[in-house]
């Protein structure tokens, strides 16, 4: 290879990470909205929802939502953003949105169906705020992927800090001033997510200018329906896999247990957000760039760096949670603290498993997926009946962690199909320092000592980095 050719590659790769560097600032405050309000609002409702069983009860109400949610939506979310993101012609955007459309409001009208048949013959408490929950979480998800799809990234972000502004203003009103306890929860998330949309489609028009009930959606909706279809087994077992935890705790340890393990969920459900932050950037980024000559080296380069900053937010978030955890949550949760280091190293484990997800992505290549999750969801399963009874919610994360180590290693290895990446051994020092730092994070008190301790170690991370990488991270910091 030429010296200019070199130069071509080194600029090319210098301004796709800008590019994905400006992609992870969009999503970032587009995921500001919805999910990282869940986190944000979890001292409130731990103040003022006083029983732990009250709060394990929505959990339980919101883990069933998210069994469902992909079955509402048929796993639209990602169809609609991934036909739409590489599709130039206007005429066919047209029939992809008129598709979503037409499929949305079938599954409301089922949804709405079901729900007065239970209605009518069991008796559910919180049926109806359920299902509104389950709508409006559907709605939001596939129509923002919709709006980024067509390449309209101000309204993706505009839903998501309208979302989150709705959600924290009603909590106030709802929960904290009306004392309407978990209700309360459940009407400030299903108004404050519709009223977003319904106000965001309001100014943009996106959704109702490529809408047509007369255009012919035969053919791709068939070819989307073929790419979201597979997902569906996946999507239970991933819900088995990272969700399923909290009817096995409600089983066995009740509810109490599950409301205390929630609030440590949503605490290292901030380490998630990020992860999908990540998700979004690198997946419109993966599949731009799947057929580049130098894809392999650009992909194995971006999965190293990615290791690198999950192990400066873990480390980072747990050890700020950890000293101000006494005022953030009221004392009938502060038990959960001891649940936060190791739900957050399987959050990076799952982080890192889903950054693979882009192979079968990129190639649309669904069904190969199934595999691998399928395994994944069985090893969980089997262990949280194993493990439950003798080590109680230790038993619930053991699990967890066990499983997406099964399933980073299957599809590790099954990415070769797609795209071969090499790892770099200056990644098994975030690795070490991630593992290792679970020792200070239960043995050392005081705040000094733990705020040192985090400082050394993120410096620890950060001196192993390539310069190229410390150099763009504090470009970024100093523009």
């Amino acid at each position: 290879m030429t010296t200019t050719s070199i130069d071509n590659n080194n600029t090319s790769a210098s301004s796709r990470m800008s590019k994905f560097m400006k992609d992870i600032g969009v999503y970032a405050i587009g995921n500001i909205g919805s999910k990282l309000i869940t986190f944000l609002m979890v001292p409130l409702y731990t103040y003022f929802v006083h029983d732990t069983s009250d709060f394990g009860y929505y959990d339980v109400c919101l883990t069933v939502c998210l069994l469902l949610l992909p079955f509402f939506t048929l796993q639209l979310r990602d169809g609609a953003f991934r036909f739409l993101l590489d599709c130039d012609d206007e005429t066919q955007r047209r029939r992809i949105v008129s598709f979503v459309a037409r499929t949305m409001l079938s599954s409301l009208f089922v949804t709405l169906l079901v729900a007065v048949v239970l209605a009518l013959f069991t008796h559910i408490d919180y049926l109806g705020y359920t299902v509104g929950l389950l709508i409006a979480m559907s709605l939001q998800e596939v129509y923002s992927q919709v709006f980024r799809g067509l390449g309209n990234n101000r309204a993706f972000v505009m839903v998501g800090i309208l979302s989150a502004l709705g959600i924290g203003v009603f909590s106030v009103i709802f929960v904290a001033y009306m004392g309407w306890g978990i209700k309360g929860i459940f009407l400030a998330n299903i108004i404050a997510r519709v009223l977003a949309l319904l106000l965001v489609e309001a100014k943009v028009r996106l959704i109702t200018r490529h809408t047509g009930w007369n255009i012919n959606i035969g053919k791709v909706g068939w070819e989307i329906l073929r790419f979201t279809l597979p997902l569906l087994p996946g999507s239970l077992c991933w819900w088995l896999t990272g969700s399923s935890d909290r009817l096995f705790i409600k089983h066995f340890l009740g509810l109490d247990v599950n409301g205390v393990y929630a609030v440590a969920i949503r605490f290292t459900g901030i380490i998630n957000t990020l992860a999908i932050i990540f998700y979004q950037a690198w997946q419109e980024t993966a599949i731009l760039q799947y057929h580049s000559p130098d894809r392999d080296r650009f992909f194995s380069r971006m999965f190293n760096s990615y290791i690198f900053l999950l192990g400066i937010i873990l480390v980072g978030y747990v050890f700020m949670l950890k000293v101000n955890y006494n005022w953030l949550v009221a004392p009938q949760y502060h038990e959960s603290l001891n649940y936060i280091y190791p739900l957050g190293l399987s959050a990076v484990l799952f982080a890192l498993s889903a950054f693979f997800d882009m192979g079968y992505q990129c190639a649309k290549d669904t069904p190969r997926t199934l595999p691998a999750i399928v395994l994944a969801a069985i090893v969980n399963v089997v262990l949280n009946f194993l493990l439950i009874k003798p080590l109680g919610v230790y038993g619930v994360i053991l699990t967890q962690f066990i499983t997406y180590i099964v399933l980073f290693t299957y599809r590790w290895h099954d990415m070769r199909h797609y795209f071969v990446l090499r790892s770099s051994r200056r990644s098994l020092v975030p690795v070490a320092v991630m593992l290792v730092s679970a020792i200070p994070f239960y043995y050392c008190d005081g705040v000094v000592i733990n705020i040192v301790y985090m400082a050394l170690a993120i410096g620890a991370i950060i001196a192993a980095c390539n310069k190229e990488l410390r150099d763009l991270i504090l470009s970024k910091f100093t523009k």
